[in-house]
């Protein structure tokens, strides 16, 4: 027994990933913004900024509002009054006046009745699903990870449907109750609890959830919907989401989403009706034993969402997508998707990683999407500007995509 090791071979995962070309490093930056100064990926070396300035087209920081001056100083505001952190779960004394403030104006937002906020979207999407112990999920085949993993750690059946297809959502729906119904002839159905799940704008393909058709359904089934309106909060109708967009407040039961994006700050949150919010209170474990989100994470987030309510940033990034699709379109690349996320699709993920070097040559950052973010065949790079982009840097970024794919014989 003195020669078995049952550790773990770390540096032959690495090796393998280095083969298919899969590998992941960190690139920090001076700053988050529409542009900053980048370091190589140093190890646990301090790393060293490049001397040029790069335009940042990756961010999901999508209203540019990080580092609004308006942003920092309701968190400047919130540190010096009500402390950097919530120094315990809410439950216990992390609870503050702030995170009310903020739930408040979520709910307001949102449609809702009320809004639970929480340290991370991850955090919210696995603490509502396991608290709701689901009988039956229906899950798009697409959605993020952290909906996976919360309809794993729920443990039970996961239904997997075609990617934003009501068709194959109707067949999954029907072929579940044909079988519960075969197999439980005198209950039936009935007695189970369905949820389905989906994104509303998904991450990588840019793609927007038909929404409408997955309430039809729900309704006719008999099931509920939880929506992640992640890469949506902020940049629709009002500030709100798909679900403000399409006025489904009244037929979505759970609206998820984060406030690490578009709100410009740290942490998830969940809204809906009364008696959810207390259920998650009570029995979401990711909530209760978690740490609060910080007051400053909370009070950055409010402004922001007060931002994006009543300034011009939602325009403004709307028209910037607008501008860039129309120029990568016309180039000749394929844009798919309906959202401010814009996919150009490249296909070998070697062809991918060499138009990221090529681009980032330029002092463009646009990393590529690799599996197993994306099925073999679907490498990517997915694009994203900012509202605080001027014209000037679309065109640099157009300018610099014809280039590289002239070069690299994509164009």
């Amino acid at each position: 027994m003195e020669d078995c090791d049952r550790g773990f071979d770390l540096e032959a995962r690495l090796g393998s990933l280095e083969e298919r070309a899969q590998k992941r490093t960190l690139s920090p930056v001076d700053r988050v913004a529409e542009r900053g100064y980048f370091a190589d990926a140093a190890g646990g070396d301090l790393p060293v900024l490049d001397t040029d300035e790069a335009l940042v087209f990756s961010s999901n920081n999508y209203l540019g509002l990080t580092d609004d001056q308006r942003v920092q100083d309701a968190a400047r505001q919130a540190a010096a009054t009500v402390g950097t952190g919530a120094g315990a779960s809410r439950i216990i004394t992390g609870d503050t006046m702030v995170h009310h403030d903020l739930e408040r104006l979520l709910a307001e937002t949102k449609g809702t009745e009320r809004a639970l906020a929480f340290s991370s979207g991850y955090a919210a999407n696995v603490g509502t699903i396991t608290a709701l112990e689901p009988d039956v999920i229906f899950s798009d085949e697409r959605n993020h990870a952290s909906l996976i993993d919360g309809c794993r750690l729920a443990d039970c059946e996961t239904i997997v449907y075609d990617h934003c297809d009501p068709a194959s959502l109707r067949d999954a729906l029907e072929s579940r109750a044909a079988v519960a119904d075969s197999t439980n002839a005198d209950a039936g159905t009935e007695d189970e609890s369905w949820l389905i799940v989906t994104d509303t704008v998904f991450s990588v393909d840019g793609t927007v959830a038909p929404l409408s058709a997955i309430c039809d359904l729900a309704e006719e089934f008999g099931a509920w919907v939880m929506v992640d309106e992640a890469h949506a909060t902020g940049l629709y109708a009002d500030g709100g989401g798909v679900v403000q967009a399409e006025g489904l407040e009244d037929r979505v039961h759970i609206q998820m989403g984060t406030l690490s994006k578009a709100l410009a700050s740290q942490g998830g949150y969940v809204a809906g009706s009364d008696a959810l919010i207390e259920s998650l209170l009570n029995e979401a474990r990711s909530f209760a034993f978690s740490t609060g989100l910080a007051p400053t994470a909370a009070a950055a987030a409010s402004e922001a969402l007060h931002l994006a309510r009543h300034s011009e940033a939602r325009e403004q990034l709307w028209e910037n997508v607008a501008h860039l699709r129309d120029g990568l379109e016309t180039m000749g690349f394929s844009i798919p998707g309906e959202s401010q996320i814009l996919p150009v699709i490249v296909g070998d993920q070697r062809d991918a990683l060499a138009f990221a070097d090529g681009l980032r040559a330029r002092g463009i950052v646009v990393p590529p999407i690799r599996p197993p973010a994306v099925p073999e065949g679907e490498s990517r790079l997915r694009v994203a500007p900012i509202a605080t982009h001027d014209r000037d840097d679309i065109i640099t970024c157009l300018e610099s995509f014809r280039t590289v794919g002239s070069e690299l014989g994509l164009l």
